[in-house]
């Protein structure tokens, strides 16, 4: 049974960072490749990075390029983003995800994890 346990959102201001984890269990980031989506309140999911099975290439939606960065941890079986310089229109609800690099390659299921709330409001 596929569970995603996603952590470190919060509230910042403008220009603030965050790190977020992505803690899985019943399948492997480094079999299957990752990536986080992010939604807001009355919209579609949103992809804005991905990872490849191994983590050897990472992907990123034009508008988190340069400021977000995507990692994994084999080990743990988690994955990270962290996110610099962070505006308020990256706020929204992260969801971790399998599958990566590219936009077309990820996919989940609600009721495999609730997200975290990244709100960036001065």
């Amino acid at each position: 049974q596929v569970q995603l346990v996603e952590s470190g959102g919060g509230l910042v201001r403008p220009g603030d960072s965050l790190r977020l984890s992505c803690t899985a269990s019943g399948f492997s980031f480094s079999m299957k490749g990752g990536s986080w989506v992010r939604k807001v309140q009355g919209k579609g999911y949103e992809w804005i990075s991905g990872i490849s099975i191994g983590g050897g290439d990472t992907d990123y939606t034009d508008s988190v390029m340069g400021r977000f960065t995507i990692s994994s941890d084999a080990a743990k079986n988690t994955l990270i983003l962290q996110m610099d310089s962070l505006r308020p229109e990256d706020t929204a609800v992260y969801y971790c995800a399998q599958g990566g690099p590219r936009r077309t390659m990820w996919w989940r299921e609600e009721r495999w994890g609730q997200g975290t709330q990244v709100t960036v409001s001065s």
